[in-house]
């Protein structure tokens, strides 16, 4: 289901976001739509992404999402809308690779929860998924790839 983790030091990357806090059961309802807001907002400004889309929470997710939809970017850009600055930051990490359906990460979460306590590490409330696979590329679910990033510390 996930590769064998990493533990890694990220570099800082700049983003461009949509903070959102939402009922857990709203996710599929709001998660769409979000990205094509921010996506559309940046266009307007001649803004391209510099890497794969991303949801960065500041907490467990659970019956409550406190999240960020977002996509890195190189270059500044005019905050508009919902569309705000933030960042990624630069810190260490538990990294993996999900393969799988969606429906199935918090499975992967999981896994990768149980990794990091067996290898003696204590994880952050943060955590972020990078989709690596575009769905509109492939029809087969069993195809995408998602990384998740959980920071921690020893």
């Amino acid at each position: 289901m996930i590769d064998t983790p990493k533990i890694i030091h990220t570099t800082a990357q700049s983003t461009a976001v949509i903070h959102i806090t939402i009922p857990g059961s709203q996710i599929r309802e709001v998660m769409g739509p979000g990205l094509k807001e921010l996506l559309a907002g940046l266009a307007q400004q001649n803004i391209t992404p510099a890497g794969p889309w991303f949801t960065h929470h500041f907490k467990n997710p659970d019956t409550t999402f406190d999240f960020e939809i977002g996509v890195p970017i190189n270059q500044p850009f005019t905050p508009t809308g919902r569309i705000t600055a933030s960042q990624l930051p630069a810190v260490k990490v538990a990294r993996t690779i999900y393969h799988g359906p969606y429906e199935s990460i918090p499975a992967a979460w999981g896994e990768s929860q149980k990794w990091i306590a067996a290898n003696n590490h204590t994880s952050a409330k943060s955590l972020w998924e990078t989709y690596l696979t575009n769905p509109a590329n492939t029809s087969d679910p069993k195809e995408f790839r998602t990384e998740l990033t959980r920071p921690v510390a020893t």
